[in-house]
Parts: C-alpha cells; structure tokens; sequence
C-alpha cells in the first residue's frame, strides 16, 4: 500500500532583493487558483525565485500558471527564475512555455519610432522597385518595337488587328455613352449656377474647355484602364499559368515581341481615336442639354463652340493619350508577366493592375495639367 503524495503548498519568503516562494507537494487542478493568485501578487514588484524542489509532480495548469507568471514578470521589467525541480518538471513548464502563443508586437506596445521608420523605408523601396519593373518593362516594349521595325517578318499584324478590334472598337459604345453622359451632365449643372449671373451661354465654353482638354480624354483613359488593364493581366496571366510562355521559349518565340507589343501597339494608336469619339459624343451630349434647358439651338452652339474655343484645348487633350495607352498597356502586361502558379495569384495581380492603371493615368493627369500651366497652354 503506497502513501497518498503530500498535497500541493505555497510559502512565500519576502527578502530585500526578491520574493521567494517555495513550492512542494503535488500540484493538480484543484491548486490552481491559489498557485496562480500568489504569482500574480508576487511579480513586478521586484524578482522573484520560484523554488521547486520539493514538487512531487506538477500538471499542466500549474505549468501554464508559473509560465504566464514569468511573462508578466518580464512585461513588468522584472526576472521569474525557476530553481531546483525534477527533469520532468522543467520539461513540462518548457513545452507549456513554447506553446503559449505570442504576443503581436504591433498590437501589444507602440511601435518605435524606429520601426516607423523602417516600415516607410521598406515601403518606399518597394514603390521604387515597382516603378524601375515598370520602367524596365517600357523599355523592353522599347526595344521589342525598334527590333520588329529593323525586321518586319517578325512583326504580328495580325495580333495588332485583333487587339486594335478589342481595345478599340468594342470600346466604342461605352465610351462614346459615357462622354454623351457627362456632356449633359456639364450641360445641366453650369447652366444652373450660370443662371444665376445672366451668363448662360457661357455654358458653352465651360462644356468645350472641360471636354475637349480634361474629361473627354481623361474618363475615356480610365474606362480603358479598368476594361484592358485586366483583360491584358488576364490573358497573359492565365498563359503563364499553363506555362505555354514557356512553351514559346522553348520554340524560340520571344514572348515581349508576341505579347507584349501587339497589346502596347494597339492601344497606342486606338485611345487617341476613342479619345476624339469621346470629345464628340460629350459635345452632342451638352449641346442637346444646352438646347432642352437653355434654348441654345445647335447652330448657335457650333458657332460660340467654334468662336469662343480655342484649338490649343483639343491638342492639350490629344496629347496625353498616346502617354496614358502605354502606361495602361505596359501596367496590363507586367502585372500579366508577374502571375504566379496559381488562381489567387491571377485575381490579385488583375486587381492591382486595374488599380494601378487608374491611379498612374490620374498622376499623369495631374503633372500634365502642372507642365501645361507652366508653359501657358
């Protein structure tokens, strides 16, 4: 017959420099709250030593109470040491110490300046590194297009013509409605404020200046972005996910000269023309509002459009379009370029090429406006 083990007790030694408590008996369930009220009590005043040796057997909540004790000790800038104990004793605390999750340092304390700064340092080379990809994949589109003039053979006319009906000619309608839409839209809305100060047929040179040199160009740019952007991404995305651009390596077939300046091509000479239709269909849109609301009949309307609106507001707006079709083109096929193995990976890099597209055509928007105001266009 064995003798029952000696139940679980708890002395605590307060001393100058540290507490010490003095651990014996077995340890089970049933002790935990007492075990874990006098660590609590006992850490972040100043160290404390946690004597085990005369422990007969501990569990795992005890364990778990004296390795949460020791991080309350550290957060509170003071030190738990465990002394004595049985090798059984100190492994179960160590596993239970390892499994104890941790702590999200971003979440717990305050980041330090110092990791501010890092963190904007890392995002700013991460732009930068984004920005010389997208550079480095201009230039290639550069290089592939000088090669295919040097020698035509190797030019595809017929992926030029197919991409030209995609990008352009299906992109047509919603652009020429959208234009329509926000010439009636300017129409309507200048005429009411203009009304007010007696200047109503002003209403036509508001919808000329913010057609022909901003909006007709600009929506039309963003339209595209949001439509090719992805279906560039798309497309080659899912060939690189089926590995047939390795494939077209493998039979010497350059995939920048294949894909790549078809796509860029046909968008450069396809968004000035969608631009010019846009510029049309916004002028139709405000001359039939400036009609319905103000009684400006369409000859008048062609008359102060072409009296009072200067040719220097269509160039301004003609000239950014070539700018934004390689932009949305080349932003299209590196994100294509850059899809992984998987179908995750299509979706995230066709999102970000879309977003991406929009965001840079507004930015060259912005530095457009600035470069044209400065040389007083």
């Amino acid at each position: 017959m064995t003798d029952n083990p000696a139940p679980a007790k708890i002395e605590v030694l307060e001393e100058d420099a540290v507490t010490r408590l003095r651990l014996s008996g077995r340890f089970a369930l049933a002790d935990l709250t007492a075990l874990n009220s006098r660590l609590t009590a006992a850490t972040g005043q100043k160290p404390v030593e946690v004597d085990l040796t005369g422990v007969t057997r501990l569990d795992t909540g005890a364990a778990w109470a004296i390795a949460e004790a020791e991080l309350r000790a550290k957060a509170a800038g003071q030190t738990l040491t465990l002394t004595g104990g049985n090798p059984d004793t100190l492994s179960l605390i160590e596993t239970v110490r390892k499994a104890l999750p941790k702590p999200d340092a971003d979440e717990v304390k305050a980041r330090s300046l110092a990791d501010r700064m890092e963190g904007l340092g890392r995002a700013i080379m991460g732009a930068l590194a984004f920005l010389a990809d997208l550079v480095a994949y201009l230039g290639l589109f550069l290089a592939r297009l000088a090669r295919s003039l040097r020698h035509p053979s190797e030019f595809r006319l017929t992926a030029l013509v197919h991409h030209c009906q995609e990008v352009g000619l299906k992109a047509v309608p919603i652009v020429a409605l959208m234009a329509f839409l926000i010439g009636v839209v300017l129409a309507f809305q200048g005429s009411t404020q203009l009304r007010q100060f007696g200047a109503e047929v002003f209403v036509v040179d508001l919808i000329a200046v913010s057609i022909l040199r901003e909006l007709g160009i600009l929506l039309t740019a963003i339209i595209v972005a949001g439509r090719t952007a992805s279906a560039f991404t798309a497309a080659i995305g899912s060939m690189k996910m089926r590995e047939e651009i390795d494939a077209m390596r493998t039979l010497g077939i350059d995939p920048a000269t294949a894909l790549i300046v078809p796509r860029v091509l046909a968008l450069f000479l396809m968004l000035p023309i969608l631009g010019l239709i846009a510029n049309a269909a916004g002028l139709i849109g405000g001359a039939i509002m400036s009609w319905v609301e103000l009684g400006i009949s369409p000859a008048m309307f062609r008359s102060r459009l072409i009296e009072g609106t200067d040719i220097s507001h269509l160039i301004v707006g003609m000239v950014k379009a070539p700018v934004f079709a390689i932009i949305i083109g080349v932003v299209g096929c590196q994100a294509g370029m850059k899809v992984g193995n998987n179908a995750e990976s299509l979706g995230q890099k066709t999102s970000a090429a879309v977003v991406t597209a929009i965001f840079s055509v507004i930015v060259a928007d912005a530095m457009f406006s600035i470069f044209f105001a400065q040389v007083g266009l």
